[in-house]
């Protein structure tokens, strides 16, 4: 499994580049500082569900595609660990044997 692809990248590669839109102007149009944008496309910071909101209605998206873009992005960080995250975790079936 590759690394996941944060949403920044995509709302950079995939709608702000093709559209011509630059940050700055993004974050004017969603009355937002231009380094909220900017994190966002650097990976520093994750799309709220609010954030989600204002992208769905500056590009004429449900904010659900966008909330679900973050949401795949932190599922898949989660999976990378998977192992530290479960080490400990006794299963229910282990339990209801004992």
């Amino acid at each position: 499994m590759g690394n996941p692809i944060h949403p920044g990248e995509i709302l950079l590669e995939e709608y702000l580049k093709p559209l011509g839109v630059s940050q700055n102007r993004l974050a004017r149009s969603l009355r937002i500082t231009p380094k909220t944008i900017s994190e966002i496309v650097l990976g520093k910071r994750g799309i709220s569900p609010e954030m989600s909101i204002r992208f769905g209605k500056f590009f004429g998206q449900s904010p659900r595609f966008w909330l679900n873009l973050q949401t795949e992005y932190d599922f898949r960080c989660a999976l990378r660990q998977q192992k530290r995250l479960t080490a400990d975790v006794r299963v229910l079936k282990d339990l209801m044997a004992a």
